[in-house]
């Protein structure tokens, strides 16, 4: 499906809710959302799932999460009804490291490897299994300098793709997840506020910019969703 600059324009001054229903009825019902389940996951789960809980959620494990974040993983699955759909590197983490070393410390261009093996690689998988016509993230303008210019919806690998809260605030997630009783993920209480792989994810220190606290600050994007998006 193709989403006309003319749709664009009008969802950019919808609602997040009004956003995912637009998507879900003109893709036929053919949707993915796609989570880490990270510090902020629950708000589009809990939306999508209010609407339409058979969408497939699809989970990538790259195989070096936080055991933290597995158990918040297993409680919203269970709390909100998710059709998860976990999908892994075609290598273990132990294979990885025999066969290419820590990639994620190897500077710019061993990350690029490292990220195409554990997270572009499994999603590629996902989509050609599942056959979307849609897909749906949680991305936010706020979260990074990469992806503050980027639109309400743009196209991805064949496939059109809604951020529903690309508008949002922290305060508009804080409002979101006490209005419906949701979590944060268990390490925001340790000051993490972006959660990936538990060797290349830290909390937040004083003074320090948010977009430091993944990679060391050298790279926000993984790869799952492009860069500086026009």
């Amino acid at each position: 499906m193709k989403i006309l600059e003319t749709d664009r324009r009008l969802l950019e001054v919808r609602s997040a809710e009004e956003r995912v229903a637009w998507i879900l009825q003109h893709c036929g019902g053919r949707a993915i959302v796609s989570t880490s389940f990270g510090i902020q996951s629950a708000v589009l789960l809990h939306m999508v799932a209010a609407q339409r809980p058979d969408v497939p959620v699809v989970f990538i494990d790259t195989g070096f999460l936080f055991d933290e974040t597995y158990r918040f993983a297993a409680e919203l699955e269970q709390q909100l009804g998710l059709n998860v759909r976990v999908y892994k590197p075609a290598l273990s983490p132990q294979q990885l490291v025999e066969s290419h070393g820590e990639l994620w410390a190897a500077g710019e261009d061993g990350l690029a490897q490292y990220n195409q093996i554990v997270k572009v690689e499994p999603m590629q998988r996902a989509i050609k299994e599942l056959r979307p016509l849609a897909w749906l993230s949680g991305v936010r303008r706020l979260q990074a300098s990469s992806r503050s210019n980027r639109p309400v919806s743009d196209e991805q690998w064949g496939v059109a793709k809604m951020y529903p809260l690309i508008d949002w605030t922290d305060r508009d997630v804080y409002r979101y997840l006490k209005k419906h009783d949701l979590s944060y993920h268990p390490l925001w209480e340790q000051g993490y506020v972006s959660v990936g792989d538990y060797h290349s994810s830290k909390p937040l220190t004083a003074g320090a910019d948010h977009e430091a606290t993944r990679f060391g600050g050298t790279k926000r994007e993984c790869g799952l969703h492009q860069e500086n998006a026009k």
